[in-house]
């Protein structure tokens, strides 16, 4: 049997590869925010920080957020909010969309300057190939959005591997030096836990590959694992990255700055091929919840959603990113993040936290 068709992988894997494949655009693919958010802090101190908050809070956060969605049979944003927070449910579905405009203005602008600087192909290709490709998935629907996921986190996991191997390997004692001697700063425990607030927005957008969960434990499983699965390629390129702290920590892209310093070309060629895939992954997730709600308000009317529609709500919500990009508006907003994530703090994380786990122990 092909394992990850097993009941086994689909209910307790198949979560946390979707979890991780829609985080790591949005969050750690460049290597950019895992030095502002734990490298800033030293090398153990960040550390810890990954470790103690952000994979804690993911694993707690994935695993009663999973156990709801089973219990209450609500697998898209729409449905999860109505069962949790009633008829407020739409201030989560504001803040939501927009996330989605500046991730999608995000990862345009970046699909189409990675293949443009670093394979000399038109901006514009790059653009085409993520339209095409996101139409293509959000078309098929969750059955190959699943498999596509789940398949490019396992190449992901294979790139991020060898990466750790060949750091060790060539700069070993350098990274043993810097975690041992590099002084542990103030605030990396404020920093796991900014990170962990940061990408908790788009756990709402996985909840379409949760129907395969039947039970409270699986479900709770599935979480914890959810959070070691998204954070751990992170801990890889963090414990390659170590090597060349602090000379690393005032660069933008962290991730070419490593590749380049290992000396393996054929190691950043891959990389940026797996990256690009990790826009396509970001985008699929954060629209497919969008479709997926769309199709729980027709079904809810006795209405079916149009295969076709899939695409078209797709590239709509792509150009609209994209505008956003080209208006230069992306960079502005973008430092409204923060608040974003705070937003998300008391419409969902709170709520779930309290009301969410109430209704989930009254609900037996």
């Amino acid at each position: 049997m092909n394992f990850m068709n097993s009941s086994f992988f689909k209910k307790y894997l198949l979560p946390g590869f979707v979890f991780q494949s829609v985080v790591i655009a949005g969050g750690y693919g460049t290597g950019r925010e895992l030095v502002e958010f734990f490298l800033n802090y030293g090398p153990l101190g960040g550390f810890l920080g990954m470790l103690l908050f952000t994979t804690v809070i993911w694993s707690v956060l994935l695993a009663v957020t999973f156990e709801f969605s089973r219990k209450f049979r609500a697998y898209d944003y729409r449905t999860f909010f109505m069962k949790l927070l009633g008829p407020g449910w739409f201030v989560f579905e504001v803040i939501y969309f927009i996330l989605l405009l500046l991730v999608l203005g995000v990862i345009g602008s970046a699909a189409g300057a990675l293949l443009k600087y670093n394979f000399g192909l038109p901006y514009i290709v790059g653009v085409m190939i993520m339209l095409a490709a996101i139409g293509f998935l959000t078309f098929k629907g969750s059955g190959l959005i699943e498999k596509f996921l789940s398949s490019w986190s396992l190449l992901l996991y294979t790139v991020y591997g060898l990466l750790l191997v060949f750091a060790l390997v060539k700069f070993g004692p350098e990274i043993q030096k810097n975690f041992a001697s590099a002084p542990v700063l103030p605030g990396w425990a404020l920093g796991g836990f900014k990170y962990a607030l940061y990408n908790l927005g788009i756990i709402p957008a996985v909840l379409f590959c949760i129907h395969h969960i039947e039970t409270r434990k699986e479900a709770i499983s599935a979480g914890l694992l959810g959070g070691l699965i998204g954070i751990l390629p992170g801990v890889f390129f963090y414990i390659s990255v170590v090597s060349h702290y602090p000379d690393v920590l005032p660069e933008e892209v962290p991730a070419y700055y490593v590749f380049q310093k290992l000396g393996a070309p054929f190691l950043l060629i891959l990389f940026l091929i797996v990256l690009f895939g990790t826009l396509i992954e970001t985008g699929t997730g954060f629209i497919h919840a969008v479709n997926e709600r769309i199709r729980s308000a027709l079904e809810a009317r006795g209405k079916k959603l149009p295969p076709w529609l899939r695409p078209v709500v797709a590239l709509i919500l792509l150009l609209i990113g994209l505008a956003i990009s080209t208006f230069g508006l992306v960079n502005l907003i973008a430092k409204g993040y923060g608040s974003i994530s705070w937003g998300f703090l008391v419409v969902y994380i709170i709520p779930l936290m309290t009301l969410g786990i109430y209704k989930i122990i009254r609900n037996r």
